[in-house]
């Protein structure tokens, strides 16, 4: 115990000569050594218990593990602010950025908390079901909210963070109730960003589309692959992408092929002879669609919808589970029925008619025809 005494009395004696603050760094630096040591062995030990356990359980512990370890760390360079020789300035500045952890990891949690709540409760919804109606407007309602959450939470946190300097203060005020001269100037600034992140919260609401909906803008036609909370990103069927702000989708109109439902009915629109036998025809268009797998046994339908001046318009309908089925259900119907009417009923297709008869040569005309 003596020879303990001795050790510790040569240590402090040592230590007056050393600069105070290299005795704080040294303990600043030993406490986050420790405080990450102490997390990733923590870490390791978590991950090995819940690797058997539930998907929640192994997304919670991966998804904390940045929150975690920044909150190992503001502990530890907490108590090291406790025993650090530090004048009162220093004090201060290590204070404050403690505080600024303080609402960093606040903020973080948040966020990631929510992501974790939104990762569950989309586990019920499978968005490759065959009727997936209830799946598309959950996932897209908790998708838009989820990330205008995320914006506010961020938005509160740079907030809090700003009003914690003295100097900026008021931006920080400003920012947290929107009021103020700077208050104003961002949000003049920020008016499309605003503009969309409230057109984001009402599609969520309203859902005028939502993920995987069959959609016709602007002329093409594609489904929605992401909802932003700023903009929306169609996928085309030939795999081009069409980027859309959301408030597009608030001021323009536009055509949604699976509002309610999937199902959709094929048009198909030929021109005929009159020659043509519309029961045969009938008889054909039900043969060929009952023949189909992308039927779906709803809708077949013949109809002549109009008279032209050498052809009839017949207008041909046949349903499918959805958009992409009806598609190839009307080529295929286009395919098999010219063909059939090749081989049946060459005549029937379109043709001109020209009647010739005696002509009056003007030489061959009597004289006084001419003269008058």
């Amino acid at each position: 115990m003596e020879r303990v005494a001795i050790w510790l009395e040569a240590i402090d004696q040592g230590l007056n000569w050393v600069p105070s603050w290299a005795v704080s760094l040294t303990l600043f630096a030993f406490a986050v050594l420790i405080a990450q040591w102490a997390h990733a062995l923590a870490f390791r030990i978590l991950t090995r218990i819940v690797s058997g356990m539930d998907l929640f359980w192994r997304s919670l512990v991966s998804r904390t593990e940045g929150p975690t370890r920044l909150a190992a760390i503001t502990i530890a360079l907490g108590f090291a602010a406790n025993i650090a020789p530090l004048t009162q300035r220093e004090s201060d500045i290590v204070q404050h950025v403690l505080l600024l952890c303080f609402i960093a990891l606040i903020g973080w949690l948040a966020n990631t908390t929510l992501h974790i709540w939104v990762t569950v409760y989309l586990r019920r919804f499978k968005l490759d079901a065959e009727d997936n109606l209830l799946a598309r407007k959950h996932v897209t309602q908790t998708r838009i909210l989820r990330r205008v959450a995320g914006i506010i939470i961020f938005t509160l946190a740079l907030g809090a963070a700003l009003m914690s300097f003295e100097g900026v203060r008021q931006y920080g005020v400003s920012l947290l109730a929107s009021a103020g001269v700077a208050g104003l100037v961002m949000g003049i600034a920020l008016q499309p960003v605003l503009k969309n992140l409230f057109a984001g919260i009402q599609l969520a609401v309203t859902q005028p589309i939502r993920i995987d909906d069959a959609l016709l803008v602007e002329g093409e036609w594609g489904r929605v692959e992401e909802i932003t909370s700023t903009y929306v990103v169609l996928k085309l069927w030939d795999w081009r992408r069409l980027i859309l702000p959301l408030s597009y989708f608030m001021e323009k109109p536009f055509q949604n092929w699976t509002r309610e439902g999937a199902a959709l009915i094929g048009v198909v629109i030929i021109y005929l002879d009159y020659s043509v036998p519309i029961a045969a025809l009938r008889r054909k268009v039900e043969e060929i669609a009952a023949a189909s797998p992308l039927w779906d046994r709803q809708v077949v339908n013949v109809q002549v919808t109009d008279f032209k001046e050498s052809v009839m318009e017949i207008r041909i309908l046949a349903s499918a589970s959805n958009a992409g089925r009806a598609f190839d259900l009307r080529c295929e119907v286009r395919e098999k029925l010219i063909a059939f009417l090749q081989e049946s009923y060459p005549q029937a297709l379109p043709r001109l008619r020209a009647e010739f008869g005696p002509v009056e040569r003007a030489d061959m005309a009597p004289a006084h025809a001419l003269q008058s």
